[in-house]
């Protein structure tokens, strides 16, 4: 049944599925199976179990094959991709347990967010600061918990519930473009979020160090 699929795109093979062609939904759910494993893989991060997300993802490539317009969404696989997304991150909020995450889970938060050394010399990214965090002595590794309280107590009291989402889909490695799909919302006022997250995080930061 594979190989008479072949070649054939997904656009049309959805407008053969929903004529009533049997298969085409089996096929469909076994060639993006990666992609959903490939999703599960970067949720992971935010606290849930790698089976069930992908169970979840599943489950939203399901809804994706079952949802998709042609004349209204752009291809299958962005769509696919929009609703694994949104379907893991659903079950992540309402499944974990733990409010916060490892410091080092934010570390690529700070990647391309840099600050001018004193006198105005060449930019330190905040990434190197953060990046020291291993091997420490006993003493060190005590102020290290210090800062991540500190950060912790900044993500609690400072972020927004929207902010707090960007954050979480960022850190999954997710762009602002797609984060702003999949929570609904527009790209421009996502952008901004995740520019406010990066400002309120990185003055935390350099007040602890």
């Amino acid at each position: 049944m594979e190989k008479a699929y072949t070649g054939i795109s997904d656009e049309e093979l959805i407008v053969r599925l929903r004529d009533g062609e049997m298969g085409i939904t089996e096929f469909l759910m076994e060639k993006y199976k990666n992609l959903v494993r490939s999703k599960a893989k970067s949720m992971y991060i935010l606290g849930a179990d790698s089976e069930d997300l992908i169970q979840e993802g599943m489950i939203g490539l399901f809804k994706a094959l079952r949802d998709y317009d042609i004349g209204r969404d752009a291809s299958f696989l962005t769509f696919a991709d929009l609703c694994v997304s949104r379907q893991m991150y659903t079950a992540v909020q309402a499944s974990r347990r733990k409010k916060h995450f490892p410091l080092n889970t934010y570390i690529s938060l700070y990647s391309d967010v840099t600050e001018k050394g004193e006198g105005g010399g060449e930019e330190t990214e905040l990434v190197n600061v953060l990046s020291s965090l291993s091997d420490k002595s006993p003493e060190e590794e005590w102020i290290d918990r210090e800062n991540l309280e500190l950060l912790e107590k900044t993500i609690e009291k400072e972020l927004s519930g929207f902010e707090k989402q960007v954050l979480d889909l960022y850190i999954t490695g997710m762009g602002y473009a797609q984060i702003a799909k999949v929570l609904g919302r527009d790209g421009k006022s996502t952008d901004n979020a995740l520019q406010r997250i990066k400002s309120k995080l990185r003055r935390t930061i350099g007040e602890s160090i």
